[in-house]
């Protein structure tokens, strides 16, 4: 996934490249955006699910000792 900042030029949402120490800019569309949101959210929650099964998981463990 790529890096997301304000633009020092423009102060809209773009993307951050690095190459050989110069760093540049691209700017990044609405629906660009809406699908970067989308994908974090996803990824948000299968985290959560995994975060919640092994914290159930735990519970039966120390439920049967």
């Amino acid at each position: 996934m790529s890096d997301v900042a304000n633009c020092p030029t423009c102060g809209g949402k773009s993307k951050i490249k690095v190459t050989n120490g110069e760093t540049t800019f691209k700017a990044v569309q609405d629906d660009e955006l809406i699908k970067k949101v989308g994908q974090l959210k996803n990824a948000m929650q299968k985290f959560k699910e995994k975060a919640e099964a092994l914290e159930k998981e735990l519970a039966e463990m120390k439920s049967t000792k």
